[in-house]
């Protein structure tokens, strides 16, 4: 869909010089995989990533831990190393999203009132809001097979879906993860329209442990986006012998 929109992606690719003034003219040398490469703009972007801001605010004189990265060493319930402090969000080294950190609250909230919630195996959605967006809960294909987990994969287009028909957003996929000895949802990933509304509903049957033949049955309403977990359930592959 990038190549789509005239948009050339180089993977692997080490950059070796760069040249001008970003809005004005740049130069980028690249060392790819085909050989080295220079590219031609006006501007450049570069996504360096994120540190946490700890240096230089006295937590070495409250007695609050680092970790290797730099961010506030937490355990599972958003403790620190010094009695009566806690820390949640990025600086604590959780997912970088919006709803985590709210999540982290929640679960800060709780224990200050008493009770024992923690971070441990927490279903953590991620959405990325692009055109189409992307959206994914669980495990990747990538992943399972990294840790050796055994999975039956379903796949389905989203111009199968009616609803995308209507709009004509018919670009992109479904694909659900099942465990491959039994009927639990383990990944799910959509690309296409309404991602991260679809993506909810399969989130929750797999934090309340509902096996994935109960959205195959589920009497979804017509014309949705949602409808299309029906088929794409219906596309699981059948057990192991």
């Amino acid at each position: 869909m990038l190549r789509d929109e005239g948009i050339v992606v180089h993977l692997g690719a080490k950059v070796l010089r760069v040249q001008g003034r970003s809005g004005e003219t740049v130069s980028l040398q690249l060392h790819t995989s085909s050989g080295d490469r220079t590219i031609e703009g006006s501007d450049i972007l570069v996504a360096a990533g994120r540190t946490p801001n700890t240096a230089g605010v006295g937590l070495d004189v409250a007695g609050v831990a680092l970790d290797p990265r730099g961010c506030v060493a937490v355990n599972d319930r958003l403790e620190t190393s010094a009695p009566d402090v806690w820390a949640i969000g990025e600086c604590a080294g959780s997912p970088q999203f919006t709803h985590v950190s709210f999540d982290d609250f929640r679960i800060t909230q709780d224990n200050l009132a008493g009770g024992d919630r923690t971070t441990r195996d927490r279903l953590v959605p991620y959405c990325m809001f692009t055109e189409p967006p992307l959206a994914r809960v669980g495990l990747s294909e990538a992943e399972a097979r990294h840790q050796g987990i055994a999975v039956r994969v379903a796949k389905l287009p989203i111009v199968a879906v009616l609803r995308s028909r209507t709009t004509s957003e018919t670009r992109g996929f479904m694909k659900a993860l099942i465990a491959a000895d039994g009927d639990r949802i383990l990944g799910f990933t959509m690309f296409g329209a309404d991602v991260g509304e679809v993506m909810a509903v399969v989130q929750t049957a797999m934090f309340t442990g509902m096996p994935y033949t109960g959205l195959r049955e589920a009497v979804i309403a017509h014309p949705t986006m949602a409808e299309g977990l029906n088929e794409l359930f219906s596309n699981v592959p059948l057990k192991l012998a």
